[in-house]
């Protein structure tokens, strides 16, 4: 409890700080290049363009799915893929990149996963933005299950906050955590089903199972809004299993948090 009292004030002491460098974290990341922040854009159209044509026209496994092309089936799960990657990269990564914020200055090492994470979840809003629009150009207006958008959106940025408490002190103390994690993120993408439809997993444990990870319940979480039309809570199994992750992945992430926040400085 006293970690947390001790978070929950440094965010609110140094909030306005913490939207300031979130800007700033944004422009720095695509500072120097012609399209600056356009590329946080390319980027993921370039790899939903790969895909689409790998599964559709190379392996043609590209069928309709609930009665949706599958190229907007692909694109309604994948965006938050792209938010998740960067967590796992940006976010795992934020406190040794911003290293001397907590040398030079007397700055809350807490908050600096915090304004990363925002910078990208900018990004994110405006690919959510950009899908609604292509499903609505294609002939899918927007139903009343877009309503649940924010609170998948809000779960996958408190997941992924609660994930860098925990990696960034452990990344910034040993170069190979950041590592590890690098390794094991493509395993992740594959295991999550973002480019495979979970719902054909014929055992029940097995499909039950695989809710029990964070990217797999965002990424159906917003094809339940966008393809399924299916309500957060009428699948009881997935609810009960993310968030008995999340409760105690923050719980573990602020201990461990708790325990290395004084280390951090001197190890730096």
């Amino acid at each position: 409890m006293n970690a947390f009292t001790t978070i929950i004030k440094e965010h609110i002491q140094y909030r306005s700080q913490i939207l300031k460098l979130a800007k700033s974290d944004l422009v720095k990341t695509y500072q120097g290049s012609f399209l600056g922040w356009f590329w946080a854009l390319v980027k993921p159209a370039i790899t939903i363009a790969v895909y689409w044509f790998a599964f559709s026209i190379g392996l043609r496994h590209g069928s309709d799915i609930a009665g949706y092309p599958f190229f907007l089936w692909l694109l309604s799960g994948i965006i938050s893929w792209f938010y998740a990657n960067d967590m796992f990269h940006a976010g795992t990564g934020s406190i040794k990149k911003y290293s001397y914020l907590v040398t030079k200055m007397k700055f809350p090492i807490s908050t600096i996963p915090t304004f990363v994470s925002i910078s990208n979840l900018f990004v994110h809003i405006v690919l959510l933005l950009i899908t609604i629009c292509i499903f609505w150009v294609m002939g899918y207006p927007p139903t009343i299950y877009y309503l649940q958008l924010p609170y998948y959106t809000l779960m996958m940025f408190l997941n992924y906050w609660v994930w860098n408490l925990f990696s960034a002190p452990l990344a910034a103390l040993s170069r190979d955590f950041h590592q590890f994690i690098k390794s094991t993120t493509t395993a992740i993408f594959w295991l999550s089903g973002v480019l495979w439809n979970v719902r054909t997993v014929e055992l029940k444990w097995l499909r039950i199972l695989l809710y029990f990870n964070p990217v797999t319940y965002i990424a159906e979480g917003y094809r339940n809004a966008f393809i399924y039309q299916t309500w957060f809570f009428e699948d009881s199994y997935s609810l009960i299993g993310f968030w008995s992750v999340f409760a105690i992945g923050t719980v573990v992430a602020f201990c461990v948090f708790h325990k290395l926040r004084k280390d951090i400085p001197d190890v730096l």
